[in-house]
């Protein structure tokens, strides 16, 4: 059976555990589904029934006696663990470098360029937390108009602002500067707008947060723009591939929204990839330490999955996988080096196929690109396993 549209649904930071480089990061035993399946708030049936508790090393219990799908885990071969990276490598980009981090800030002639560029002066330039940056740094940003610059272990270069003091566009046309500027040796994977509102001691983000990439290397949806197929975004998806090749994107509010958009999607006519970023995962709970959060998130999640899945056509097909780990009950706030999972499910696809351990999240890129009968791959990494997985009987 052929496939006409695939929804790939990157469930952000959703983790297995067990990667083997764990320790060279410093998240060595680290699993963020290990950690959310203790809550009570954790109920994911459907995704169970495709497989996910059978994965290799996945220890929750009861595993599903007949999986409805194909499941398996992938091992990131890229040298980093953020966003950007993991997405990168999903699309078939494999980075042998990891991208420049600032645990100390940035270096002060960036910053000088910078700050002439926009006009305006820069606090903090350090690591921080997003909402405790504000707080501390709020007030005095609202009586400078200073730009509150900040960093994380991630490669990231992020600016906060109040709205009512710089406005969206400003502070977009100020990201676009330091994107600009941060290239070559300062080329950070993501330059963030980080708006927020409110009065000091009750300053709080809003959605309004824009994210500006590296324009990445060749990627799964230029060879199938280039082969005439469609390339849809949700969510953060325009924003980690700088827009290149992403022919639609629809921007939304949270998970709940990410998933009633694409299912607006499933709508649509057309042949080629949907491809979702649900982030509320790493943004909301992983970062936070929230365990019931983040678990409550994934049952929420599974009840949305259980509509799409009665919505998919006859050559429709389901993949879910994630793009690193964010362990809510592990040392620190930040992104843990992990296994994802990744779970196939539609009619195109044979019931029961364990892909065990894989060796890298490209070989979903690889895969893509087989289903929809592309041979020449041009510079994608990643080995297919589509012939593993083709229900070669319906």
């Amino acid at each position: 059976m052929s496939v006409k549209r695939l929804f790939l649904i990157v469930l952000d930071s959703f983790g297995v555990g067990n990667a083997p480089d764990a320790a060279d990061f410093g998240d060595e035993g680290a699993n963020t589904l290990g950690t959310i399946f203790k809550s009570e708030k954790y109920h994911t049936p459907n995704m169970c029934k495709i497989g996910f508790f059978n994965i290799d090393g996945v220890t929750c219990e009861p595993k599903e006696k007949s999986p409805i799908g194909a499941y398996g885990r992938l091992t990131e071969q890229s040298k980093g663990k953020d966003t950007t990276i993991g997405h990168w490598e999903i699309a078939g980009v494999v980075s042998e470098k990891p991208m420049p981090t600032y645990p100390n800030g940035f270096p002060k002639e960036i910053l000088d360029e910078f700050s002439k560029r926009v006009g305006r002066g820069v606090l903090c330039n350090k690591p921080y937390s997003g909402t405790d940056v504000i707080r501390d740094y709020g007030e005095e940003h609202e009586k400078t108009g200073k730009l509150i610059v900040y960093t994380s272990v991630d490669s990231v270069f992020q600016i906060a602002a109040h709205e009512d003091v710089v406005p969206l566009e400003e502070l977009y046309e100020d990201c676009r500067i330091a994107r600009e500027i941060l290239q070559g040796e300062h080329g950070v994977g993501r330059v963030i707008a980080r708006p927020f509102i409110g009065s000091n001691g009750d300053y709080t983000r809003t959605p309004h947060r824009h994210d500006f990439s590296l324009v990445p290397p060749q990627t799964m949806m230029d060879v199938l723009v280039e082969n005439g197929f469609a390339s849809k975004g949700v969510g953060k998806i325009y924003d980690i591939f700088a827009g290149k090749n992403i022919q639609t994107t629809v921007s939304i509010e949270n998970n709940v929204d990410g998933m009633n958009k694409t299912m607006e999607i499933q709508k649509e006519d057309f042949e080629g990839l949907c491809f979702v970023n649900l982030v509320d995962f790493d943004m909301l709970y992983g970062h936070r330490n929230n365990i019931d959060g983040y678990a409550n998130a994934a049952t929420v999640f599974d009840e949305q999955l259980a509509v799409f899945m009665e919505n998919m056509k006859e050559d429709d097909v389901l993949l879910i996988t994630a793009d690193h780990g964010c362990d809510p009950g592990y040392k620190g706030t930040d992104h843990s080096r992990e296994r994802v999972p990744v779970l196939v499910y539609g009619a195109p696809i044979k019931a029961g196929v364990n892909l065990g351990t894989r060796s890298c999240f490209s070989d979903i890129a690889a895969t893509v690109l087989d289903m929809f009968g592309i041979e020449e791959k041009g510079n994608i990494k990643g080995e297919s396993f589509w012939q593993q997985i083709r229900n070669t009987e319906a």
